[in-house]
């Protein structure tokens, strides 16, 4: 390309266009560029090859082959040092990705499979191997355990089996009588099976409808289970211990300027229970607390909540009828309270009183009548500072669900009328309550 042609396509190129076409290094002008470019493809050589090359290209090319000849040993080198490190670089990768995967899938299977089927249930199940049973037949029996409608012992019977056989255990379980619970590991039922332990010795005791914590407290020492009620006493009494695993005895220990002797009252919910002879003041504790979460269910607190209760008021009044009345009076007791809650009157229970001064009997003193404590309703109005006592089932349904003809009666007052059946006698206004008093006293 000559210089004439070089300047004829640059009048025609835009001024814009033609400081675009500036090298941002070398700053040399279009045509500088062209000439540069016209001198080295002019100059043409025959290379190694046997074939014409351009000059420039040609010693770049040089200089290229020559660096790779230089680099060929090194470069070789690497190649067989690799070719030995990848597998083995391979296998650590895929051993790392394994050991991962197993340890992963392991922590998964050991909390679904292999953990208590009910950590907080140290109820005691009982469990005959007869002799010559293999692992299915005793995974079959664990699953199996206990009464109808509740968990096994082990929440899978074919995992059961494939733990001990990876264990090399299937040999080892022993035939016999063992006394087992739903907050023990597949490892720990496994293990006590595979050693042959004699059963651990149980205790049956009954708390009734009615008792308080003290009165419990002896129970457990009369049965044998503690040897003194001090440290039950002081748990009853805080309550702190088990705050964290029931949120309705939380909501009690959070509560400020309580004055009651004992924050768990009222929620140790009266059954007969089975304990191992050596459990502790807190397993007793939580299988009565345990006890009581599974029979306040949410029909009960949604029927609290209709009646604007909370549930510690419903247990306080539950406590109060359980005191104050025989069964087939519970719901009539429970619609006096409602009626007089209503008129804004006292409830002038007695039993309420008696609770503090320990007494042993509602026949109370003038002076004892005036003794100042929020356990006193004839001397404050509304319900007393917490629960009397431990209340049933039957009093805490009365106490959601009074008689709704005594309500709608308008019946304010009861006194007992027959002290040998608990019967009670019930009257709409106080004359009618004096003239029931003035008649029955003389049964009491």
């Amino acid at each position: 390309m000559s210089p004439d042609d070089v300047q004829k396509n640059s009048a025609l190129t835009p001024k814009d266009d033609q400081d675009s076409l500036y090298s941002p290094v070398s700053f040399k002008k279009p045509v500088e560029i062209t000439k540069l470019m016209e001198d080295q493809e002019s100059e043409i050589i025959l290379g190694d090859d046997g074939i014409e090359h351009n000059l420039g290209s040609y010693e770049r090319w040089v200089k290229r082959k020559q660096r790779r000849e230089a680099n060929a040993p090194k470069r070789a080198r690497l190649l067989k040092v690799w070719s030995k490190l990848s597998p083995l670089l391979a296998t650590l990768a895929a051993l790392a990705l394994t050991a991962f995967v197993l340890k992963f899938a392991g922590s998964y299977f050991n909390r679904k499979f292999l953990m208590p089927v009910a950590p907080d249930d140290p109820t005691p199940v009982t469990v005959t191997i007869p002799s010559g049973s293999g692992a299915s037949a005793i995974a079959k029996l664990l699953y199996e355990a206990g009464e109808e409608g509740e968990k096994g012992l082990i929440s899978h019977k074919a995992v059961f089996k494939v733990y001990v056989d990876f264990k090399g255990k299937s040999g080892s379980l022993k035939a016999g009588t063992y006394v087992l619970s739903r907050n023990m590991s597949v490892k720990q039922i496994v293990d006590i099976i595979c050693t042959g332990n004699p059963p651990a010795a149980t205790v049956k005791f009954t708390i009734t409808e009615g008792m308080t914590v003290e009165t419990i407290a002896d129970r457990l020492v009369e049965t044998g289970l503690l040897e003194n009620g001090e440290r039950f006493l002081s748990l009853c009494a805080d309550g702190a211990e088990f705050a964290e695993s029931y949120r309705f005895i939380k909501t009690l220990t959070e509560a400020e300027g309580s004055e009651r002797p004992y924050i768990l009252e009222g929620y140790l919910f009266p059954d007969t229970y089975e304990v191992f002879a050596d459990a502790s003041e807190e397993e007793i504790i939580n299988k009565m607390l345990t006890r009581f979460g599974d029979v306040y269910s949410k029909v009960y607190a949604d029927r609290a909540e209709e009646l604007g209760y909370t549930m510690d008021q419903v247990i306080i009044l539950a406590s109060m009828i359980e005191k104050e009345a025989k069964t087939f009076d519970f719901t009539k007791v429970s619609a006096v309270f409602a009626n007089r809650l209503s008129a804004d009157m006292v409830l002038a229970s007695d039993a309420t009183l008696e609770y503090v001064l320990k007494t042993g009997s509602l026949h109370l003193t003038a002076e004892q009548l005036e003794y100042p404590t929020p356990y006193n309703p004839p001397l404050y109005k509304g319900l007393p500072a917490g629960p009397i006592s431990n209340p049933g089932a039957a009093a805490i349904e009365a106490a959601l669900y009074p008689d709704e003809q005594y309500i709608a009666d308008g019946y304010k007052f009861f006194c007992l009328m027959d002290k040998a059946t608990g019967a009670l006698v019930f009257a709409r206004t106080e004359e009618e309550h004096n003239a029931n008093v003035a008649k029955y006293r003389p049964n009491w």
